[in-house]
């Protein structure tokens, strides 16, 4: 949890912030106030139990007309039909429960990976603990862009400026000074107040760093008092959700309309009107495509589960089908595409330049830039540089070692990109340490313009290395520290030079992200040669050199459109200059992933179609205003998240084909044999039978559906193109009339061939129930995939279970009685399996066809 390093320095949340002599509560202690207090947390949004899941199938239209027909048959039809009819209900809406909770299962154990952690001095030692095991008494490291996880007041560290908005509602952040008083001596003091060492939960630190003395934890705090809790905050759904919620409203209006109409004229026609009734119901039930919300919500809760468990964290449901269509994808240098793994390798002062690395002893001038780096780096560090720093100047130069803190430190602020640290000096009056941007500690140094030429030169030959070059200088002072930085004449020390090698796992990464369409531009505050060997190495396009943050704010905005069609590399980035080529990358018609972690990178992520928060070393901020968190930050997470999100967009996409073909055929073998004049096929328990097939097959099969073998090899999609479009609906209609066409043509065959209506129906039933089944493999299944992936295990689990049931319904006597249906002779039975497998498998070799003759195409394509 640290702010964005800006260009060339390093991490704000570097300063010692931990006052001499505190060491914090032990472990046994904050156990006990655990136990006491309890968990640091408001009331927040529980999980959906049980009782509510049932409560909200039950106001859904299809559960109520199956419960409506099930009354209908207890009261005036047949009890044994009543009661198998009130049994498939139970069993139909039992099996939609059991998948909700599936879905519930999956959002919390999100929940729980999204759960804030905190710094906190224990035991005399920093750790990263869950916020919610927080205890009055503990000590909080808090940094710039971080939300203050518990009442409490600031013992050490800068003066903060805190948002307290949250609270009060006003906008304008107050100050907070550290003071080494307590809130118990206060009474109860009020959020708002500036220049006061209070603090508060829920407000964010947007400036500075310090450490916070806990007081009040969760329901006691402020925030836990007056009720602003995650409880109040409702989940509101996707434009896709609400969209297709819009359309099942239509179709439930369309179907109770066609249910009277139908009663009514089997009522006046036949002068049944039960039958009439309950035909109505079969329709409306056959009409109604309930599976659309249902699958919308499985596929994104687990979707988003499976993401989390590749190490991305779905904050925004609807982003899951963004990823498939990402075009471009920005990604930052340090912690991304590298280690963020820092190792001093370098001393250079004077022309003189010494490998540091593997040497247990310095010589010459390469002492001095070490040393005073030394003094420029926290005492307690926690940027990969500074802890580079510190390794090898206790290793090399342990006499420089310092126990106490420093009497002021500078951060880093954008008009000066160093970070500077005041000590008493040995002599008297005290020693400035610098240490930044070489641009920065140049300035401080006031040097002339060939004095500076000449050092950008040995800067640039540093870089050119892959090396992350900070410069260092000192200056000395008899006034004790009260002198501003810049009004000093600074001594230039040196430079040294820091590598941070690129993680092994991307050069595979980036060119799989270029196989896959995706062009990846590298965004960084370092210096432009390094930007440059870094992205070389990484497999980035660096033939059209490096743009930098100085010409940026030079170009206008045709301008800067012009430029990112052709780089790839962007170096001395402010982060707020991530927006800029945001913009730029939409205008030009791009769909924009970008990585951020810092306060000002917010308008960028928001910016950006998709949003990425660094999970580790993402502030608060960050986190809040991307959609993806990066959980390890690392870049290969990135790429697995674009596969992963391909997957689910196709799977949830022949998921909702499939269930606009199968309602085709239900449907209609509801409707078209009552006007053909031929007996019934369908009743509400075949309905609810099939039900028991379609539901899972399409929100577990489906969604378990291994990738596309060649997803990862062809253009993202048009982000023009929706999900379920025209074309889908076209393909649904023609899949599911191939399959009405085949079961009414074999009902109307069987019935002139004088076979018995029982056995008639029991042959139309299997081909409608086998077909739907061959159906779905054909739909999910990509040709050249295996029959018996060891992932389709769900599937072939629901076709064996699929297959006992037809078979006890139709030659268990009691349960063919009920259905109305009884065994048909082999022929018979042969003849409809062979037509439920052409019926429902002819897209499947329709699909391989074209797979087989594509790549032949591509063969005589000359390229």
């Amino acid at each position: 949890m640290h702010a964005q390093p800006a260009p060339g320095g390093h991490d704000v949340d570097t300063m010692e912030v931990v006052p001499a002599g505190l060491t914090g509560l032990d472990d046994s202690e904050a156990q006990r106030r655990l136990a006491r207090h309890g968990p640091n947390a408001v009331a927040g949004k529980r999980s959906r139990g049980l009782v509510e899941i049932v409560r909200g199938i039950l106001r859904e239209p299809m559960f109520l007309l199956l419960l409506a027909a099930a009354g209908l048959y207890l009261m005036l039809g047949d009890i044994k039909e009543g009661l198998f009819m009130t049994a498939g209900a139970v069993v139909t809406i039992g099996l939609v429960v059991l998948q909700e909770a599936r879905s519930e299962r999956a959002l919390a154990a999100l929940r729980e990976l999204a759960e804030p952690y905190a710094r906190v001095i224990r035991g005399g030692t920093e750790r990263r603990v869950p916020a919610r095991d927080l205890v009055p008494g503990d000590l909080v490291l808090v940094g710039e862009g971080e939300r203050l996880p518990a009442d409490g007041f600031l013992i050490g560290g800068d003066a903060l400026t805190v948002d307290e908005s949250a609270l009060t509602g006003e906008s304008v952040p107050v100050s907070k000074r550290p003071e080494p008083g307590g809130m118990e001596e206060a009474g109860d003091p009020e959020p708002g107040g500036d220049d006061t060492p209070y603090l508060f939960a829920g407000t964010l630190n947007v400036r500075g760093q310090g450490m916070v003395h806990v007081v009040r934890t969760g329901p006691a705090t402020r925030l836990g008092r007056i009720g602003a809790s995650l409880a109040t905050i409702e989940d509101e759904p996707t434009l896709l959700q609400r969209t297709t919620g819009a359309l099942i409203a239509r179709l439930g209006i369309l179907s109770l309309g066609f249910c009277a109409v139908l009663a009514v004229a089997y009522g006046v026609l036949r002068d049944d009107w039960i039958g009439g009734a309950l035909s109505g119901i079969t329709l409306a039930i056959a009409l109604l495509p309930e599976e659309f919300p249902m699958v919308l919500a499985i596929f994104m809760a687990l979707g988003a589960f499976r993401l989390a468990r590749h190490k991305v964290l779905v904050r925004r449901a609807a982003v899951i089908e963004t990823l498939g269509a990402a075009t471009f994808l920005c990604v930052d240098k340090t912690g991304t595409l590298t280690e963020n793994r820092m190792v001093l390798a370098t001393s250079w002062r004077g022309g003189e330049a010494q490998n540091l690395r593997g040497h247990d002893r310095l010589s010459g001038r390469a002492v001095e830039p070490l040393r005073t780096a030394l003094l420029a780096s926290a005492v307690r560090p926690v940027d990969p540089m500074d802890r580079a720093v510190h390794v090898t100047g206790m290793r090399v130069l342990p006499e420089a070692a310092r126990a106490e803190a420093p009497l002021r430190t500078y951060p880093l602020r954008p008009e000066l990109l160093a970070f500077i640290q005041v000590w008493p000096a040995p002599a008297g009056g005290v020693l400035y340490a610098a240490k930044g941007a070489p641009e920065a500690i140049f300035r401080l140094c006031r040097m002339g313009d060939d004095e500076r030429a000449a050092m950008d030169t040995v800067v640039a030959g540093l870089a050119s290395r892959g090396l992350r070059v900070l410069g260092v200088a000192s200056a000395r002072d008899d006034r004790d520290c009260a002198a501003a930085p810049e009004d000093l004449a600074f001594g230039f020390e040196g430079l040294i030079g820091f590598a941070d090698p690129v993680r092994p796992d991307v050069p595979q990464s980036v060119a799989e992200a270029k196989r896959a369409g995706i062009t990846v531009a590298m965004i960084t505050g370092d210096y432009p040669a390094t930007a440059l060997e870094i992205a070389r190495q990484a497999g980035i396009d660096t033939g059209a050199g490096v743009l930098t943050g100085r010409e940026i704010a030079e170009l206008d905005p045709e301008g800067l459109r012009e430029r990112v069609r052709r780089i790839r590399v962007f170096a001395r980035i402010m982060p707020e200059q991530k927006l800029a080529l945001v913009e730029a990358l939409k205008a030009d018609g791009e769909v924009v992933a970008m990585t951020g972690d810092g306060v000002n990178d917010a308008p960028a992520l928001e910016a950006a179609h998709i949003g990425i928060a660094m999970g580790q070393r993402g502030t608060d901020v960050a986190r809040e205003a991307a959609d993806l968190v990066l959980l390890d930050d690392r870049f290969v997470s990135i790429i697995g998240g674009v596969r992963l999100g391909r997957r689910i967009f196709t799977n949830l996409r022949k998921a909702l084909t499939y269930v606009t073909a199968v309602h085709v055929p239900i449907a209609g073998l509801a409707l078209l044999p009552l006007v053909m004049g031929l007996p019934p096929i369908l009743y509400p328990m075949h309905v609810i039978l099939l039900e028991l097939v379609i539901d899972p097959v399409c929100s577990l099969a489906f969604e378990g559906e291994p990738s596309e073998r060649h997803a990862m090899e062809r253009p993202p999609r048009p982000a023009s193109e929706p999900l379920f479009g025209t074309s889908q609906i076209v393909l649904g209609f023609v899949q599911g009339a191939v399959v009405l066409g085949a079961v009414l043509g074999l009902y109307a065959w069987a019935l002139n061939a004088d076979i018995p209506e029982t056995q008639a129906r029991a042959s139309a039933f299997v081909t409608l129930v086998l077909g739907n089944l061959v159906l779905a493999f054909a739909d999910a299944a990509e040709p050249g995939t295996s029959f018996f992936d060891s992932r389709r295990l769900v599937f072939w689990g629901i076709g064996a279970a699929a297959a006992v049931i037809v078979t006890a319904i139709i030659y268990v006597p009691p349960l063919a009685a009920i259905l109305r249906l009884s065994p048909p002779g082999l022929p018979w039975l042969a003849t409809t399996l062979t037509v439920a497998v052409l019926a429902g498998g002819w897209f499947g070799l329709a699909k391989r066809f074209r797979g087989v003759r594509a790549p032949r195409n591509e063969q005589r394509t000359p390229a």
